[in-house]
């Protein structure tokens, strides 16, 4: 049985509940509220509030994003469109992939070690394949294109 959201106090409840399970952004926790039935002018007083109390972060939230998406081999331009989707700002979201302190060479060589075994492209057939998930995964064409080169290497 889901609860009634009729009131200021059980919309801050709902709300302290889902971050309590995780961090959420603003737009995201608004939208599974509404989801729950809480009327708008309850869910923007309780968010600020909440926001007021330090309790709900949007740069919690970045960063604990991208730690999250970084950690399960997703690349830069990956992560910027999913928190873009999420309706986070576009400055944000660069400052919190410039500030998170990841090296995203060595992560992309990381998701490629442990998709392809190490085992450079022996021919364009193989280095499109390669290219293609490495792509997907959100790294940038040109880290991409040292990598299957062996351009990185040189440690």
């Amino acid at each position: 049985m889901t609860a009634v959201l009729d009131t200021l106090v059980a919309v801050r409840r709902a709300a302290m509940d889902l971050l309590a399970r995780r961090e959420h952004g603003r737009v995201e926790l608004t939208r599974k509220l509404r989801q729950r039935g809480a009327p708008p002018e309850m869910i923007e007083a309780a968010l600020d509030r909440l926001t007021e109390e330090g309790l709900l972060s949007e740069s919690r939230y970045l960063e604990s994003f991208v730690s999250y998406r970084a950690r399960s081999g997703y690349g830069p331009m990956r992560i910027r469109e999913e928190l873009s989707q999420r309706g986070l700002q576009r400055s944000d979201i660069d400052l919190a992939l410039r500030e998170c302190g990841i090296d995203w060479q060595e992560q992309l060589r990381d998701v490629w070690l442990r998709k392809f075994s190490g085992q450079f492209p022996v021919d364009a057939r193989e280095r499109a394949k390669q290219g293609r998930f490495l792509s997907y995964r959100g790294y940038a064409m040109d880290m991409i294109g040292r990598l299957l080169s062996g351009r990185d290497m040189d440690d």
